[in-house]
């Protein structure tokens, strides 16, 4: 009897196991590999122990290149000058620049000493950039003088005056930024030492400022452990190692670009390639093909502009095993370009939210390709999900739509200083509310149908954008789409769809689309009115912005009434 009731006991857990698994919109993320305890500080260290002689990080702008030996005497240096400067554990630490060298400093430097980097918005105005300054405290300040159109330095003179806490403000193409650096150099390694033993890798060590299409951002607080333990298992689970060659032509301002480009290649000490400071598709394929890139990274507009590339045959890509496409819902028609145009074999899509550290689901390098074309993936290591009732909570069954949440090691600390808004968005259990809406199936891949704020409820029929998107990409002529409700007398909500058409190609019509789709989709998903555009609204880190597009689509049928 002895002997049988293991087994009897194994059935029963296996039995319930699958119970659980086929019936519950959850699951859980197991991993034979455990969380990683350390700070950011102490891990590059041991990453620079391990690769001395490693690439580590390439500016194709500026043609500088650094080893992992070089990356940790200049992180450490510019550290070191922090220090000097006097700032301390808990200061909050400014960045506002496009892509470079010194951004990524700046990133491990602060992290060393236990400095809070808030990272700033390339895109923002004045009074955006003093919104952030005054709500998260900022006493040092590091930006670029200017880039393309922005005066940053114009607009920091311009709202310095009323935010007392700015005490520092470091110009890259400034003297002050060199002499951070010189006195760092002769620094006390001692001092550096002293300051890294005295973080955790709980402390707060970022403030990421959500996108802010309503209302105010929020500042989400990151910790150590929420943004190197997903950058660590992103890269794990795009087979990362020191041979790899990242290309990261996404911001570092979002999590994208600083943890699931940097943090992750770091972690596992592979190379990190900037091949623009600002995206550019010529030169993000120059940098793939240069550098022998093994990974690319982008949202789908970018993987969708470098494939409609003029000169795109000419790149040769061949280096290509992996990458990440995340942001927004990836179009079908698009990965499946990547995956045969771009050699991009293992693609990987990611699914999360800076809230998240970002990275909640991700598809696997030997998933099939209808899995990496259809779904965001599982959950990762370490983490849960489940879909519930919007209204009620309760977890539903696995095929029904409903909101995503996630809970683990990612989740944040919380918006800064806004405890009302914390609470709105993490529950008592530590549940992130996404705001998503998606699907589970039976075997735990999930798929994102659109935000609960952009279903549109037409005649009483619930429906949902992304299903009329994916439709739309597969026409001929369209090279991009988005569907967007809007307000009808009879209806309640009409189908706007916007379309951005492939070069050479003639404008949609809306008798055009109603043609494509009859017979092929519900006649109330079938959009009344169609708008070509060249370019949507969208945020930097490649998020359409459609409360601006309702915005715009309102007054285009005013007018036109």
């Amino acid at each position: 009897m002895g002997a049988r009731r293991p087994a009897g006991a194994r059935a029963r857990r296996r039995a319930l196991e699958e119970r659980v698994s086929v019936t519950s919109s959850y699951a859980s993320g197991a991993s034979a590999l455990p969380l990683l305890g350390d700070t950011i500080g102490e891990n590059l260290d041991r990453t620079v122990r391990r690769f001395p002689d490693r690439d580590a990080l390439v500016d194709m702008a500026a043609g500088r290149r650094w080893t992992y030996a070089e990356l940790g005497a200049d992180v450490d240096a510019l550290a070191l000058g922090l220090l000097d400067l006097g700032i301390a554990k808990g200061d909050r630490v400014g960045i506002w620049a496009p892509n470079r060298a010194e951004w990524t400093l700046v990133q491990y430097a602060t992290a060393k000493i236990g400095a809070v980097l808030v990272t700033v918005n390339p895109a923002y105005r004045a009074h955006e950039l003093e919104y952030v300054l005054q709500q998260s405290g900022i006493r040092l300040l590091v930006a670029a003088e200017r880039f393309k159109t922005s005066d940053y330095a114009g607009m920091i003179e311009e709202v310095r005056p009323r935010c007392p806490e700015l005490e520092f403000v470091v110009l890259l193409e400034g003297p002050l930024w060199s002499s951070l650096s010189e006195r760092g150099r002769s620094g006390d390694r001692g001092e550096l030492a002293r300051a890294q033993a005295a973080l955790s890798p709980d402390d707060p060590i970022n403030i990421q400022y959500t996108s802010g299409t309503t209302g105010f951002p929020k500042g989400a607080t990151l910790s150590h452990h929420n943004i190197l333990n997903n950058g660590f298992f992103v890269g794990e689970l795009c087979h990362y190692t020191e041979e790899d060659r990242v290309c990261v032509p996404v911001p570092f301002y979002h999590c994208f670009g600083m943890v699931m480009g940097n943090l992750a290649c770091t972690s596992h000490g592979a190379t990190m390639v900037i091949p623009a400071p600002s995206f550019d598709p010529g030169a993000t394929l120059a940098a793939v093909q240069a550098e022998a890139c093994t990974s690319l990274y982008g949202v789908p507009t970018m993987f969708i502009a470098e494939l409609a590339h003029p000169a795109f045959d000419d790149y040769d890509l061949s280096s290509l095993r992996t990458g990440i496409m995340a942001g927004s819902p990836c179009p079908v028609e698009v990965m499946r370009e990547v995956i045969e145009r771009m050699g991009m074999t293992e693609v990987s899509i990611c699914y999360g939210m800076t809230e998240t550290s970002p990275v909640s689901t991700q598809t696997r390098a030997d998933d099939s390709v209808e899995r990496r074309v259809a779904t965001v993936g599982r959950v990762g290591p370490h983490l849960e999900v489940k879909v519930v009732d919007p209204h009620s909570g309760r977890t539903l069954p696995r095929g029904e739509p409903g909101e995503l949440c996630t809970r683990g090691y990612s989740v944040m600390l919380g918006y800064w200083a806004e405890p009302e808004r914390t609470a709105e968005a993490v529950d008592a259990a530590r549940w992130m509310h996404t705001g998503d809406l998606a699907v589970m199936d039976d075997a735990g891949y999930l798929s994102i149908t659109g935000r609960i704020k952009d279903m549109v409820i037409r005649g009483g029929e619930n429906v949902y954008p992304r299903e009329i998107e994916e439709f739309l990409h597969a026409h001929p002529d369209v090279l991009d789409v988005q569907v967007i409700g809007v307000p009808d007398a009879k209806y309640g909500e009409e189908l706007m769809a916007w379309v951005r058409m492939r070069e050479g190609a003639e404008p949609l019509t809306p008798e055009a689309v109603r043609a494509y789709c009859a017979g092929r989709l519900a006649h109330f998903k079938i959009p009344r009115y169609v708008h070509v555009v060249e370019e949507f609204p969208m945020t930097v880190t490649g998020k359409i912005r459609k409360i601006e597009m309702r915005e715009q689509a309102v007054r285009l049928l005013t007018a036109t009434a």
